[in-house]
C-alpha cells in the first residue's frame, strides 16, 4: 500500500516536473521571439531624452522649452533621411549644433547650467504614447542632459518624426522610415495583444540586467 502511494507520488512529481520543464521551454522561445522582435523595432528608430537638472517646477519647465527647441531642429535635420544608419550619421554631425542650441535655450530664460547633448544606447522601459506604444529595451537614443540631470526625464522618438505626426499620418510617417507594416501594426495595435508582447519584453529585460 505505501509502495503504491508512493509510485503515485513519484508519478504524479514526474507530471510536474514534465509541465514545469515545458513552461519554461515555452517560455524561453517566447521571450526569445520578443526579445529579436524588439531589437528589429530598436534598429530603426532613434529616440529623444531630455533630463532635467532637478524636479523643481522651474527646471521641469525648462526642460519642456529645450525639447522644443531641440525637437524642432532635429526634426528640420533628418528630413532626407530614409533610414536609421542616415539618421544617425546626421544627427552625429550635428551635435554640436543641437548642444549650442540647447545653452543657448537654457541661458535665455536665464539659467547657467551646463549641457550635454550626445547619442548613447539608453535603455527604455515600455512607453505609451497618444497614439503608439514602445517596448522596454535598448534604444540608440539623442541624449540632453541638462545640469545635474536629476529630475523627471522626457522621452519620445525624433526618428521617425512620430512624436510630431498626426494620427493619421502616423502609419505613412512610420514606413517612410523604414519601418515595416508588422512594425507599425506592433506599435499601434490595440487590445491586450501587444500588452502581453511587452510585458514579456520587460521580464527579459529586467533577468538579463540580474544576471549580467
Amino acid at each position: 500500500m505505501e509502495q503504491t502511494k508512493e509510485r503515485r507520488t513519484n508519478r504524479a512529481r514526474r507530471v510536474l516536473e514534465i509541465a514545469l520543464g515545458i513552461g519554461l521551454a515555452v517560455a524561453l522561445v517566447w521571450g526569445t521571439t520578443a526579445l529579436h522582435r524588439q531589437q528589429e523595432l530598436a534598429d530603426r528608430v532613434v529616440r529623444l531624452h531630455i533630463l532635467a537638472n532637478s524636479d523643481s517646477e522651474e527646471d521641469q519647465a525648462l526642460k519642456l522649452q529645450v525639447r522644443d527647441r531641440i525637437l524642432d531642429r532635429a526634426t528640420e535635420i533628418l528630413e532626407q533621411s530614409k533610414n536609421r544608419t542616415e539618421a544617425e550619421a546626421a544627427l552625429r554631425s550635428e551635435l554640436p549644433e543641437l548642444q549650442h542650441l540647447a545653452a543657448e535655450e537654457i541661458a535665455a530664460r536665464g539659467y547657467d547650467y551646463t549641457v550635454t547633448a550626445e547619442l548613447a544606447e539608453t535603455a527604455f522601459p515600455t512607453r505609451e504614447y497618444d497614439d503608439f506604444t514602445l517596448p522596454a529595451g535598448d534604444y540608440l537614443a539623442l541624449r540632453v542632459v541638462i545640469g545635474a540631470g536629476e529630475g523627471h526625464n522626457w522621452w519620445c522618438v525624433v526618428f521617425p518624426p512620430l512624436c510630431t505626426a498626426s494620427t493619421t499620418d502616423l502609419t505613412e510617417t512610420a514606413m517612410s522610415a523604414g519601418l515595416s507594416g508588422d512594425d507599425v501594426k506592433l506599435i499601434t495595435e490595440d487590445g491586450s495583444g501587444y500588452v502581453l508582447k511587452f510585458k514579456s519584453i520587460e521580464l527579459w529585460e529586467a533577468l538579463k540586467e540580474k544576471f549580467s
